[in-house]
C-alpha cells in the first residue's frame, strides 16, 4: 500500500490535470470571439450544414415512384411552418409528424 503522501500528491496531480484540460477549451477559444471568420461562419454555416443534410437525405428518393410522395410532403410541410412561424422546433416536429404518418398509413409498402 502507497504511503499517505504518494496518494496526495497522486490526487493533487489528477486534479491538477484535470482542471487544466476543462479550462483549456476556454482559454484556447476566448480569442475566436472577436475573430471576423469566425463570426462569418456562425452566421452562414447553419444554412449550409441545413443544405447539406438535405441534400444527402433526399439523394436517393425516386421521384418517378409514390415512395417519395411522404418525404416531399414532409419537406414542404416543414419549409412552411418555418416560414410561417420561425420555429425550428415546431419545423422539425412537424414535419416528422407528417413524414411518420403518411409513411405508416397511406404510403405504407
Amino acid at each position: 500500500m502507497p504511503d499517505t503522501s504518494y496518494l496526495i500528491a497522486a490526487v493533487a496531480v489528477s486534479a491538477a490535470v484535470t482542471w487544466a484540460l476543462r479550462a483549456l477549451p476556454f482559454t484556447a477559444l476566448s480569442p475566436l470571439h472577436t475573430s471576423s471568420t469566425v463570426q462569418y461562419l456562425s452566421t452562414r454555416m447553419p444554412a449550409g450544414v441545413m443544405v447539406i443534410l438535405l441534400a444527402y437525405c433526399l439523394r436517393d428518393l425516386p421521384l418517378a415512384e409514390s415512395r417519395a410522395t411522404a418525404p416531399l410532403l414532409a419537406l414542404a410541410t416543414t419549409i412552411g411552418l418555418h416560414l410561417w412561424r420561425r420555429n425550428a422546433l415546431l419545423s422539425i416536429l412537424g414535419g416528422t409528424t407528417v413524414h411518420v404518418v403518411l409513411a405508416s398509413t397511406l404510403f405504407a409498402p
